[in-house]
């Protein structure tokens, strides 16, 4: 009878291997962790991370005071819109701060931007119904700001996409299409006057309740009317500076030098 143990678990008598079905028994526990549902511990853990998922509190834990809610509708700079899914508090190398649990619109990515530094990424909430019309206004004044210089008018655009702001997006769009219509863009302004675009049309469409194309057609008119607008301003300044440079070229040449030859005539005599 003991040889038969002996051989059933080890050749030496002791527990040296385990059967198959033991090692899955001892090791059932220590997979399903503390949060097993048979626990009263991991019942009330799985409770309060329940109860923290549908109330958002707002001022986290660590400080950091919460400026907008879950549901709102807020822009992410270079990404577009957005909506605030959750709040919560994460730990990362051992710092813990509270997070935006931000959905992207336009490709259904999630983004986390913590709650402390919401001014330095750029987070804004979307622009009302009564700042759109200035938008348009921007779009067709007329005023374009445009380097000659590739590498000045890179950096003065990256920097003004980073900013969050929508009318900075705006300055871009317009230096950038105004420029397409004189010389081919490379493929980095390219992508920049297309990604401006995208975004102005993106959240003016959210905050009209407007259809993308409509958007896109009244951008496309305001643009139209900016460049017409430089177009007859240049003329004016052009046509104002003509007569003067006409007039410079009829005036008659200096008289000086008469009395120097009737002087040279009189010593001859």
């Amino acid at each position: 009878m003991g040889i038969k143990k002996s051989a059933e678990w080890g050749p030496k008598g002791g527990i040296a291997t385990l059967p198959a079905r033991s090692a899955k028994k001892a090791e059932k526990p220590r997979i399903s962790g503390r949060f097993s549902l048979c626990r009263p511990r991991g019942c009330a853990i799985l409770k309060e991370l329940l109860a923290g998922h549908q109330a958002y509190p707002s001022a986290l834990p660590t400080g950091g005071i919460v400026t907008f809610q879950v549901g709102d509708k807020v822009i992410y700079p270079n990404h577009g819109l957005g909506i605030v899914t959750r709040i919560e508090d994460k730990t990362i190398l051992g710092t813990t701060c509270g997070f935006y649990h931000l959905r992207i619109v336009a490709n259904e990515t999630t983004v986390l931007v913590p709650v402390s530094n919401v001014d330095g990424v750029g987070l804004r909430r979307a622009i009302s119904d009564d700042e759109v019309d200035g938008l348009f206004g921007l779009l067709g004044d007329g005023k374009i700001d445009n380097h000659q210089n590739w590498k000045g008018r890179f950096k003065d655009n990256s920097d003004k996409m980073r900013s969050g702001s929508i009318y900075d997006v705006a300055d871009v769009l317009k230096s950038l299409t105004f420029l397409a219509k004189s010389k081919s863009l490379s493929f980095r302004e390219k992508r920049m006057l297309d990604r401006a675009k995208f975004l102005i049309i993106s959240e003016v469409s959210e905050v009209m309740r407007e259809a993308a194309p409509a958007v896109e057609a009244r951008v496309d008119r305001a643009l139209e009317h900016c460049f017409t607008t430089k177009s007859r301003a240049a003329t004016t300044v052009a046509a104002g500076s003509l007569p003067r440079k006409v007039a410079a070229k009829a005036a008659p040449a200096p008289r000086a030098a008469a009395p120097a030859v009737t002087t040279r005539r009189a010593a001859r005599v």
